[in-house]
């Protein structure tokens, strides 16, 4: 599972890190916290051009869709694509192979479980630098609207040691890509054992967590704020991060 994430790298800084350009600089948006269940604009790199920094909607739109009321539908589900099974679902069979993106983000969230309650985690790189995650892409053509839709979604994994102690109920975590494995993911063409090799767990000792307040949890209220990823401590919680 990955629904939520952080971006709040500056512009300049991205493009500077992934050697990018923006398409629509006035048009990106910095986000302490963002659902997925918002469909909000994401910056991503397309294989299709590997210079350029796009914003894309988070829930994939296969091309294949029938209608905007299946669009509607169909977006929500796809947030997230299994490695396991995202060769063989049909909403991902086509992009896995052919759309691949990076997704650009600096920290996702993940809930921790314990005697019933629920614990929010923020999780970045110990170099709290900005990071790809392995996603893939389609555009879908509204006949009605004439509107080209172009959206994306994230590739999840099993969990490392650290991200099995953070989320201990399903023990996923969204597959974050190596340096050095970024342009290989936007490679147009591979095979699907090589492309299957890159959707592995991150190394945990490159990564960081720990609580954050509850307030990311509290349903009307704005968690695109500073507050949101500062430390919280939780003091009925062991302190193993």
């Amino acid at each position: 599972m990955c629904y939520n994430i952080s971006i709040i790298t500056k512009m300049d800084d991205l493009e500077k890190r992934f050697g990018a350009r923006f398409t629509q600089p006035d048009l990106y948006k910095p986000f302490y916290h963002v659902s997925g269940f918002s469909a909000p604009y994401l910056p991503v790199i397309p294989n299709e051009d590997i210079h350029a920094i796009e914003l894309f909607q988070w829930g994939l739109v296969p091309f294949w869709t029938k209608d905007e009321r299946s669009a509607n539908t169909i977006w929500s589900r796809t947030l997230n694509a299994r490695a396991e099974t995202v060769f063989e679902k049909p909403s991902f069979r086509h992009s896995i192979m052919k759309k691949r993106c990076l997704v650009l983000v600096d920290g996702f969230y993940e809930w921790h479980e314990e005697n019933n309650k629920k614990y929010p985690y923020y999780i970045r790189l110990r170099n709290h630098h900005a990071f790809a995650l392995a996603g893939i892409w389609d555009s879908w053509f509204n006949g009605v609207t004439g509107e080209t839709k172009r959206t994306f979604s994230i590739i999840t994994t099993r969990a490392n040691s650290l991200m099995e102690k953070v989320h201990n109920t399903r023990k996923r975590m969204p597959v974050i890509l190596r340096r050095e494995d970024e342009q290989r993911w936007l490679t147009s063409e591979m095979a699907a054992k090589t492309i299957a090799s890159l959707l592995r767990p991150y190394d945990d000792n490159e990564m960081d967590a720990y609580t954050v307040s509850p307030l990311i949890s509290r349903r009307g209220q704005n968690t695109n704020t500073p507050e949101v990823i500062k430390s919280f401590r939780y003091e009925e919680l062991d302190d193993w991060t």
